[in-house]
């Protein structure tokens, strides 16, 4: 077997091993990456039961109740990287937070309490906390259940199932500027962007997917970025 499909087959078991565990519900933490999404990216009607992200090396992050775990099967090792003042509250109040890959490698986790980000670097695996500043629901304690990076946009996205809104976080981790939704989404547990059809295309709507316990929605961003229309379905 080549080391990047030893690295998706032991993502499939991180998959599987936490699914058994937590079947009830969204259990232990992790993302739905681009590359592993199928993967990760729990089916309609049916919460992300994993959150975890495979890099262009083809390591494995995971993100766990205690921090993130990077997991290089070349190794075979296994690092344990702590988060500082990280808070992420438990199922029984809303979904887990989330992790995502970066533009520059940087494996981006959130907080599903406030609005805080964390980044770890690819190669130093140094932590830096960023505060951003929300354009919006200053009022709120405002975290993220879901998040994703889209290179097309240059821009990150991220969910609240909290509050059931949506966010573009600018790649610098200073701002996130609130998304005008045709209606909430009430607890989005997971976020992916999904690829445009050749229609998509020609309209420059880019479509994104957010998934809750009970179902998925497409979410349609306007060309500005700043609303988005939201409908019920697979996606």
């Amino acid at each position: 077997m080549s080391y990047g499909n030893l690295a998706k087959a032991t993502a499939r078991a991180f998959f599987v091993a936490a699914f058994v565990v937590s079947s009830g519900g969204c259990d232990i933490g992790a993302a739905p990456s681009q590359e592993a999404r199928d993967a990760s990216f729990a089916p309609e009607g049916r919460a992300p039961e994993v959150r975890y992200q495979v890099d262009a090396r083809n390591r494995i992050w995971v993100l766990t109740r205690d921090g993130v775990s990077l997991y290089d099967v070349t190794k075979p090792q296994t690092i344990a990287i702590s988060l500082p003042d990280w808070v992420s509250a438990g199922t029984a109040y809303g979904c887990l937070p989330d992790l995502t890959l970066g533009p520059k490698g940087e494996t981006v986790i959130t907080s599903n309490v406030v609005s805080t980000l964390w980044s770890i670097h690819p190669e130093t695996l140094a932590v830096a906390v960023h505060p951003l500043v929300l354009d919006a629901d200053s009022d709120k304690d405002v975290g993220f259940s879901g998040i994703a990076y889209s290179p097309e946009h240059g821009a990150f996205f991220a969910v609240s199932d909290a509050h059931g809104s949506l966010w573009r976080i600018d790649p610098q981790f200073r701002r996130a500027q609130k998304i005008g939704l045709s209606e909430p989404i009430q607890g989005a547990c997971g976020l992916a962007v999904r690829s445009r059809t050749p229609q998509q295309n020609a309209s420059r709507l880019a479509r994104l997917c957010v998934q809750t316990p009970r179902e998925a929605w497409n979410v349609d961003l306007a060309p500005d970025q700043r609303s988005a229309y939201v409908r019920a379905g697979s996606c």
